[in-house]
Parts: structure tokens; C-alpha cells; sequence
């Protein structure tokens, strides 16, 4: 029976995109329906500090770690994600054989997210508000898009981008773009690689990883872990929640099939 993958690579340095192109010219050879979605706050760093406008992060009271994204730095990461890293990851795709289609969620509609009136900030302990913020939080994915591109035998490659209400493009986090999308379309799997071997319960030593994670312990390793990786585990309980079957979080920076090693039980796989 065709399974309905969803991979989720990290834009942090570390993570290898050939090995992963790999694995996943063999889950198509294989007959399954792969969609990845991508980070890239990795090169948008290195453009902001290119062009002379770096990247500003701010943290929400809750400990959320997030990309301040004015006018101008939406440009920057457009620039970065939609212009670079898409093209190149679809470009690697294709030469490994995947007829890989790139898009982000302006195309098609295929993500729809509403602005932030305002984002809270925690500023020398104080909060603030942030009101020229062009993120979003994604509402609905255009499914008939992306099983029209599965019946054409297209793998979609899609960039953290969505489209507001009022057409604007605005920041999304991909982790939970990944876990949108994953659960708009009943993924059976949900994969979120990143650059260590998945949950550690004493960061960074890998011998601590938690290999399974139970639906009423999510919240607990939410407190467990810090920085980008609260994202990632609050993308896997919205995954849960919307209908994926499993979700595991595992090591992108592997050379050795990353992929078949996360589907085999390397990492950690939440379930309900």
C-alpha cells in the first residue's frame, strides 16, 4: 500500500541534502508519495549579514525562539529560502532521478496563514510588542495542489513561505508548515530531521536519546528541550493532532542513508 511521507529538512548547518535526495529517489522508486519541506535560516543568516541587514531573533515569553521578520527581512529570507535553497534542493533531486517541482505557499494558494496582529517579545525581562512582524500561523493547505502534482508524478519541494489573507508573503515556521501539510494530506509519517540524533534528555550527549515519546508526554518533553527544538516538538503534537499516523525527529547530518535509518527506529517517533 503507497504511504504518504512528509520530510522536513533543517536549515540549520549540518544537515546533508544528497544523502537525503537519495533515500528519497528510493522511497519513489519504491511507489511512495514524498513531499519535503525545507528551513533555511542557515543562509538566510549568511544574506543578512551579506547585504548589511542581519538577522534579529526574539523570544516569546514562553520560550519560542523566532526570526523577527520586518519588510526588509522578508525580502532577505525570500531571497534565501524560495531563491536558493529551493532551487538547489530541486536541482539535487534531479540529478539522483526525483522529478521534483518547487514551489512555497504563495504558489497555488498552498498555504494560507493569518499575519500576526503582534508578536510578544521578552526584551531585558521585559515584554514588548512587536507589530511590523510579517510571520504567520498556516490555517489551511491546498490539498488538491499537492495531490494534483502527486498524480503528475511530481514530488513537491516546498519553501517555508505562506500567502496572508491580504496576499502578503509572510514567514512561516517549517517545522509546523511540515506538520500543515503532513496533516492535511493523513500522512502515515512525518519526518523532522535535524542535526543531532533526535531528542537528548542531557543535550548534547547522544547515549541520552529518547526513542519514543508517548502522545501524553509531549508536553513534558516540551519543557525538556530549548531553542529550535521546542518548534519541532510542538510540530509533531499538531501533526498527532491532525491525523499523521507517526512522527519521528531524527539525525539530517548523517551520510549513511538518513531516511531508511529514521524509518527503521533511529531517533525519537511520537504516536498517539
Amino acid at each position: 500500500m503507497t504511504k504518504t511521507i512528509v520530510i522536513k529538512l533543517g536549515g540549520a548547518e549540518g544537515v546533508q541534502f544528497d544523502p537525503i535526495c537519495q533515500d528519497v529517489a528510493e522511497l519513489v522508486s519504491q511507489g511512495e508519495r514524498v513531499v519535503l519541506v525545507h528551513g533555511g535560516s542557515n543562509e538566510a543568516n549568511l544574506l543578512g549579514d551579506a547585504v548589511g541587514y542581519p538577522a534579529k531573533f526574539i523570544s516569546s515569553p514562553s520560550g519560542y525562539t523566532s526570526r523577527y521578520t520586518d519588510a526588509k527581512t522578508m525580502e532577505v529570507f525570500a531571497m534565501a529560502v524560495n531563491g536558493k535553497i529551493n532551487t538547489f534542493l530541486v536541482q539535487s533531486l534531479q540529478k539522483v532521478g526525483v522529478n521534483a517541482f518547487g514551489l512555497c505557499g504563495l504558489d497555488g494558494r498552498l498555504m494560507q496563514a493569518t499575519r500576526k496582529e503582534s508578536v510578544k517579545s521578552i526584551e531585558n525581562g521585559k515584554i514588548r510588542l512587536i507589530r511590523d512582524d510579517f510571520t504567520g500561523k498556516i490555517d489551511t493547505v491546498n490539498t488538491a495542489l499537492l495531490e494534483g502534482l502527486f498524480q503528475l508524478g511530481l514530488v513537491p519541494v516546498v519553501a517555508p513561505i505562506a500567502i496572508s489573507q491580504q496576499s502578503d508573503a509572510l514567514n512561516v515556521d517549517a517545522d509546523r508548515a511540515a506538520a500543515m501539510i503532513a496533516g492535511a494530506l493523513q500522512a502515515d509519517v512525518l519526518m523532522l530531521l535535524t542535526a543531532v540524533p533526535g531528542i537528548l534528555r542531557n543535550f548534547p550527549d547522544p547515549a541520552s536519546l529518547i526513542a519514543k515519546v508517548a502522545y501524553n508526554e509531549i508536553d513534558t518533553v516540551i519543557n525538556l528541550v530549548e531553542g529550535r527544538m521546542k518548534k519541532k516538538v510542538l510540530g509533531a503534537k499538531e501533526a498527532l493532532d491532525g491525523g499523521v499516523k507517526q512522527v519521528i525527529i531524527a539525525d539530517g547530518s548523517t551520510q549513511n542513508q538518513p531516511l531508511v535509518q529514521a524509518l527503521a527506529g533511529h531517533g525519537t517517533m511520537f504516536c498517539k
